[in-house]
């Protein structure tokens, strides 16, 4: 669902990066009351772990299409809707800046679509009621699906506004509509149970966890080595090895545009903002698409143990540069948070 600069227009992009950068202070400042000193590392581990996870698509079955897991549910789960915010909105900033996934204008729109509506209206709403205080792995799983669902459907339909919004492409409200949602029922299903999964798996191993967040105490006293290995071995062998593994089909937005359009993706505008922010994309991307630049530009026959090389550094050093940046936030706002 990550947007791409061709279906905006700079009003309705400007407009997204101001939300979303409100959203990002608002979060700041509610860390810096509660940040301590075990959240930062795990902000750290689960942002490598939510950028791995989202190289892996999953083909939904007899539709052509793909999905991948959006991660913000299983982060407010497990941190708290404010720092499961930074830690996705570091994640698409990796993406974005150093693999050219989701364009820079977009940026935004795709912090707001897939960070706000999990982390702030299906998690605090859906989520919590659904699970209640004591969980069960059963009722983890509905509450993980009905949120899912939600936050997803949100999403996508935010999606169609920002498009339509626009005007600079040539995809009608109705039927546009029409494709994403379905499409992400069916990738919400799928979040919903990795998601169940993951939250079933850390509330038996680590209760701890779970109940800091649900009850806004610290997590300094708990022991949370093991769990941060868990979580970092997780994201390295999925970003360096299962991501080989991916479905290859159009993810649920590209799916959507070639319903309407008959192509995958739109060719980018001419102007000058999306020209320089072209150009500053393709400069910064070190790793595009997650492959070596010279592996996708060469012929599909030609490039196959290079290209899978090339996904292989780019899930690792993608996975450590998130882990990275929500790790110094985490740190950057408990120590504003000592000094306030």
């Amino acid at each position: 669902m990550h947007m791409a600069d061709a279906l905006l227009s700079p009003a309705v992009g400007g407009t997204m990066w101001a939300a979303s950068a409100g959203a990002i202070i608002y979060c700041s400042r509610k860390l810096r009351q509660e940040m301590d000193g075990g959240k930062a590392p795990l902000m750290g581990v689960l942002g490598a772990f939510i950028f791995a996870a989202q190289m892996i698509n999953f083909t939904i079955p007899a539709t052509g299409s793909s999905g991948h897991l959006g991660g913000g549910l299983l982060l407010a789960v497990l941190l708290g809707p404010s720092a499961a915010f930074i830690t996705i909105a570091s994640v698409l900033v990796v993406q974005a800046l150093f693999f050219a996934d989701g364009g820079l204008l977009a940026l935004g729109c795709n912090i707001f679509n897939l960070g706000f509506f999990p982390a702030f209206l299906a998690y605090p709403f859906i989520y919590k009621p659904v699970a209640g205080s004591a969980p069960g792995k059963a009722r983890i799983t509905v509450a993980a699906m009905i949120a899912a669902i939600i936050g997803l459907q949100l999403g996508a339909f935010a999606v169609v506004l920002e498009t339509v919004a626009s005007g600079i492409s040539s995809l009608p409200f109705a039927t546009f509509a029409s494709l994403m949602q379905p499409i992400h029922l069916a990738i919400g299903v799928v979040e919903g149970l990795v998601t169940g999964a993951v939250v079933s798996f850390v509330y038996q191993a680590r209760p701890e966890i779970i109940q800091s967040v649900q009850e806004a105490r610290p997590l300094g006293a708990t022991p949370l080595r093991n769990a941060l290995a868990a979580f970092l071995v997780l994201a390295l062998l999925t970003g360096g090895f299962v991501s080989w593994y991916a479905s290859e089909k159009p993810d649920g937005l590209e799916w959507a545009i070639a319903g309407v359009t008959g192509a995958e993706e739109l060719a980018a505008t001419e102007d000058g903002l999306h020209a320089r922010l072209a150009a500053l994309q393709e400069s910064a991307a070190f790793l595009p698409d997650y492959t070596f630049k010279q592996s996708a530009q060469q012929p599909e026959n030609g490039a196959g143990e290079e290209s899978s090389l090339g996904t292989s550094v780019a899930g690792v050093a993608g996975g450590l540069l998130a882990l990275a940046i929500a790790f110094l936030s985490g740190i950057f706002l408990r120590k504003q948070g000592k000094v306030a």
